[in-house]
């Protein structure tokens, strides 16, 4: 029997709880057919809440502190061993569609990027690409999130090959000429916007793949709704603000959290005593908005970038069923990371380990072979995608991954294959530096050289509104934690090779 397709589809900082099987404000209806067809994970959570770690994570099956891209602005090693090596080695071809982000911004004579300037921008360097990229034999990329001035590669000759000769115009400067000061709607055409791209790209390769009968493992990695929140007409008029649901802090709830949690409250907070390579701090600034009518706003236009980036997932579905594909190819819908939309008055991303921004959607359809229609708690984590890869390929797993191979819980033979997830956020090499250890019912966060921490209990307080660090009546719980977090950390190194003598 060929062995089956692996197609792996990510959005960018999505939050969990953005599709509309289970959020009704929300309009999701190629992600809720993903749903009624396989199964959704409720207990999924990334292993670092920012882009570079946690991609590198899901090629190498490795955490950030082991395989070395531990924050953004550092990239993955070229000579760490990744799943698409293992599946080329299986018979596999392999392909990246869209956002990569293995390495970092700035190229510098001992760390290059090609990710980086100059090559970005330079659109004959990528017209004749075809090096294997951390094993993906066949790579498209773009590095911009909307109307970024990073906006070049693949893309942009795309756009080019497609009679999109202004495309400049719906960029920001120095690389484009848009008006930086528009807002939410971005005026840049749906036909050449990146998700039409990605999928066309996907469902090219898809066809390639059928015609020559090639097993296949491929990533559709689409950048929304990574903010800047921009999203083209008719999307950015889809949710009247008004009618969402908006979430704001708790009064008081971060009374009893670490120093920086109750600064991103204040106008202008110091977060200097957090610097120390001198690049900015993700996070580690005032996540005030002042005004109410911005705030509903910036929801809606995520929700309309969702359902935007939904409709042509949905064109990548279609395509799998038009070439008769489905049967027989494993589809992963997840993201890299969550996002802060206004809980517990936060933004964006940073150092604060609440569900919103660790846990992860995370849905697997293979029919036949995972139920339809269920949803499981079965603790799933990022990292866990590329042995689990490799498994259901029937290829050798590593020994230096360090996820779980999950293939016997997504085909419902077993409940579970872990009973906790690691969460890491390093940030700065010191000042910046915590971990957080997640179990059925509690999470805890502890930080390099600190007193100060956090304890939740996600089945008293799903919120996350009441931190037992300090609470006298949790010090025991707090010991346990502690003494189960440190066997975590022990559990997770590598083994390079079995014991093989005595001596």
């Amino acid at each position: 029997m060929k062995k089956p397709n692996i197609l792996l589809i990510t959005s960018d900082q999505q939050h969990w709880n953005t599709i509309g099987a289970f959020n009704k404000e929300v309009k999701t209806p190629n992600l809720d057919r993903l749903v009624k067809e396989g199964t959704t994970f409720t207990r999924a959570y990334c292993p670092n809440p920012t882009c570079t770690p946690t991609r590198a994570s899901i090629i190498t099956g490795q955490y950030p502190s082991q395989h070395g891209a531990w924050t953004l602005g550092t990239k993955l090693p070229e000579e760490r061993h990744t799943v698409g090596e293992d599946l080329m080695a299986a018979g596999y071809r392999t392909a990246l569609i869209g956002k990569a982000h293995f390495q970092q911004l700035q190229g510098t004579e001992e760390y290059p990027s090609i990710e980086s300037y100059p090559y970005l921008k330079d659109l004959e360097f990528w017209k004749s690409f075809d090096d294997v990229f951390y094993g993906f034999e066949h790579i498209e990329l773009a590095r911009n999130h909307t109307n970024e001035f990073l906006v070049g590669q693949h893309y942009a000759l795309w756009m080019e090959d497609k009679g999109c000769d202004n495309w400049r115009d719906y960029f920001s400067p120095p690389v484009g000429r848009m008006d930086e000061s528009i807002r939410h709607s971005w005026p840049i055409p749906e036909r050449y916007h990146y998700n039409t791209w990605i999928a066309e790209r996907t469902n090219a390769m898809l066809e390639q793949y059928h015609q020559n009968e090639d097993s296949f493992f491929l990533w559709a990695s689409f950048p929304d709704p990574h903010p800047p929140y921009l999203v083209p007409e008719p999307w950015d008029r889809m949710y009247d603000p008004d009618s969402l649901t908006i979430p704001t802090v708790t009064p008081g709830e971060h009374v009893h959290n670490p120093p920086h949690f109750q600064m991103t409250q204040e106008d202008s907070p110091d977060f200097s005593a957090w610097q120390e390579t001198g690049h900015p701090i993700h996070g580690y600034h005032s996540h005030v908005i002042h005004s109410e009518e911005e705030r509903k706003q910036l929801v809606a236009t995520y929700y309309g970038m969702i359902s935007f980036m939904d409709k042509y997932i949905g064109r990548i579905l279609d395509k799998l069923d038009e070439l008769g594909l489905t049967d027989n190819t494993i589809v992963v819908f997840t993201t890299d990371h969550g996002h802060f939309f206004g809980q517990h008055g936060l933004q964006f991303k940073g150092g604060f380990h609440y569900e919103d921004l660790i846990k992860v959607p995370f849905i697997v359809r293979y029919p036949g072979q995972v139920k339809a229609g269920w949803q499981s708690p079965a603790m799933q984590s990022l990292v866990d995608l590329a042995p689990t890869f490799l498994s259901f390929a029937k290829a050798d797993i590593p020994r230096t991954m360090t996820g779980i191979d999950q293939r016997e819980v997504w085909t419902g033979k077993a409940q579970h294959a872990r009973d906790h997830v690691i969460c890491e956020f390093r940030h700065e090499p010191t000042t910046i530096h915590q971990k957080t250890f997640v179990d059925e019912r509690y999470k805890i966060t502890v930080y390099f050289n600190q007193t100060y921490g956090e304890i939740f209990d996600l089945q008293e307080d799903p919120g996350e509104i009441h931190n037992l660090w300090d609470d006298p009546d949790a010090r025991d719980l707090k010991t346990r934690l502690l003494l189960k977090y440190i066997w975590a950390e022990l559990g997770k190194e590598p083994l390079p090779m079995p014991r093989v003598g005595g001596a």
